[in-house]
């Protein structure tokens, strides 16, 4: 995957988190920066083969995984 296609893989993934998990969204780069990190989580987990692979499976893979780092920041906030 091309580093333009990466980028906003990661946007959307964060973004989507964002709304998921209703932290308001942290702006362009904050939802980058959720998004990347997600999409290195998520990989982690499914091995990047969700849904044969593919824009729309990144970017299911980079949210979940996004969405699972705003709960432990959330966790980690509160404790």
């Amino acid at each position: 995957m091309s580093v333009i296609w990466f980028l906003i893989v990661g946007v959307i993934a964060g973004w989507l988190a964002g709304l998921l998990v209703k932290g308001g969204g942290f702006g362009l780069i904050g939802d980058l920066v959720v998004g990347i990190i997600g999409a290195l989580i998520g990989g982690l987990l499914f091995g990047g083969g969700l849904l044969g692979g593919g824009v729309l499976g990144s970017i299911l893979v980079a949210t979940i995984g996004a969405v699972i780092l705003l709960v432990v920041l959330r966790v980690i906030k509160r404790a």
